[in-house]
């Protein structure tokens, strides 16, 4: 009788509705990081500067993600998740109902930085929230899907604005992106608990005496890591493709589009496997990476080679940000909400750092085989803070480590990421 039962009680439950909604919310805060790459023309005319000027929209969001996602979720720690992500996805519409009226640059700078920091407020706690939601089984998993809301905003809704701001202007995607917001919070308002989860009431104490583990500083500087080998190549595709392998600029849509479904597939099936291996899947995703950069390297002359590399980068390259996140949240045991956000902004960090070095190599004797050389580059440098991820001692008096030397996977996962 109980051999015929285990099997049901033992079976994954279906993730909430709510962890759903997140990832909706998610896919939101993607296409609006990354929607204005493919609007800058446009920007650029709207407001008689140039598109290196118009460019500033992105840097300024970047900023704003950096310096938001850590504190922000701090100051409203103490209100209820719900109501943080509802507010930080009103915010949000507002910015770009705001956006999409003004006629003043300055105006369209701050609307960007503000939106950005709802942005990062967004991601921190619905990682949180989603991993309360799902139970430490099903985390990683949760986290996939929430961060693959992301990664999908690359494939669809990024395309889709830049097409809609070709047809109607630019200020038509970003009236749709105020639209959906405003639909998206009232979901979030309905579907997502107070507070999923938590037992006890958060502190800022508890959320910065997790900073105290060595091992979480570990997690998040091979998050900044993983985001500069893999973004530095993906930002400088344009150059790399038609510079270097001689490729119509008309084909270079198709290799973001490999490279965007790859990513959102990678990041599902990183988030499932990662609940049963995470460290292996770290390690692996980690590995395939370094092997797709340097392949690239070496191939990037041949552009079907390329394009074949550049997609198993896609696939592999941030597959383990869920496994990642995950971990960062398990470790801050109490305080959880910290360490998501700063998970969030390492990895905008990572981004600014691999793309500032890939961009200032562009002009040397690299060329344009910069962006695989500087992926090669950083996807060894994820190999230091990794390595002290997967082989870190817990503290003898501590409780905030992920996990004792000699246990695998599969036991980090039984018995959750605190001793």
């Amino acid at each position: 009788m109980s051999s015929t039962a285990t099997p049901a009680a033992t079976r994954p439950s279906r993730l909430p509705l709510a962890v759903y909604v997140l990832a909706a919310g998610t896919f939101l805060m993607g296409t609006t990081e990354f929607v204005v790459a493919g609007l800058l023309p446009e920007l650029a005319d709207d407001f008689s500067t140039t598109e290196a000027g118009a460019g500033l929209s992105i840097t300024v969001f970047a900023i704003g993600m950096i310096l938001g996602s850590p504190v922000m979720p701090m100051l409203t720690l103490r209100l209820p998740q719900r109501t943080t992500l509802t507010l930080a996805l009103a915010v949000y519409a507002v910015a770009h109902l705001v956006s999409a009226l003004t006629a003043s640059f300055a105006v369209l700078l701050v609307t960007r930085f503000v939106a950005a920091v709802a942005t990062g407020t967004f991601w921190a706690v619905a990682a949180v929230a989603a991993v309360a939601l799902a139970g430490s089984r099903r985390s990683s998993t949760a986290l996939g899907l929430v961060l693959g809301g992301g990664m999908l905003s690359t494939v669809v809704g990024v395309p889709l604005g830049a097409v809609g701001g070709q047809l109607v202007g630019w200020r038509g995607p970003f009236w749709c992106l105020a639209v959906l917001a405003a639909v998206t919070a009232v979901a979030v308002a309905r579907l997502v608990p107070p507070r999923s989860g938590a037992a006890a009431t958060p502190s800022i104490r508890s959320e910065l005496s997790a900073l105290r583990s060595g091992r979480l500083w570990a997690v998040l500087l091979t998050c900044a890591a993983v985001t500069a080998s893999v973004l530095s190549v993906y930002s400088f595709v344009s150059p790399l493709f038609t510079g270097r392998a001689g490729m119509s600029p008309a084909l270079v849509p198709l290799a973001l589009v490999l490279f965007g479904t790859g990513a959102f597939v990678g990041n599902l099936v990183g988030g499932r496997w990662g609940d049963r291996r995470p460290l292996t899947t770290i390690v692996g995703a980690a590995a395939v990476s370094l092997v797709a950069s340097a392949v690239l390297c070496l191939v990037s002359t041949s552009v079907v080679p390329a394009l074949l590399a550049f997609a198993l980068l896609g696939l592999v390259g941030l597959s383990a940000n869920p496994v990642l996140v995950s971990l960062a949240v398990r470790l801050g045991g109490e305080g959880a909400t910290l360490p998501s956000a700063m998970a969030t902004s390492m990895f905008n960090l990572g981004t600014a750092v691999g793309t500032a070095v890939t961009g200032a190599l562009l002009g040397t004797s690299f060329g344009t085989l910069s962006p695989p050389v500087v992926g090669v580059a950083f996807g060894v440098l994820v190999l230091v803070p990794l390595t002290f991820v997967v082989l870190g001692r817990p503290r003898s008096t501590g409780g905030d480590e992920a996990a004792h030397p000699g246990r695998d996977d599969q036991e980090l996962v039984t018995t959750g990421c605190s001793s």
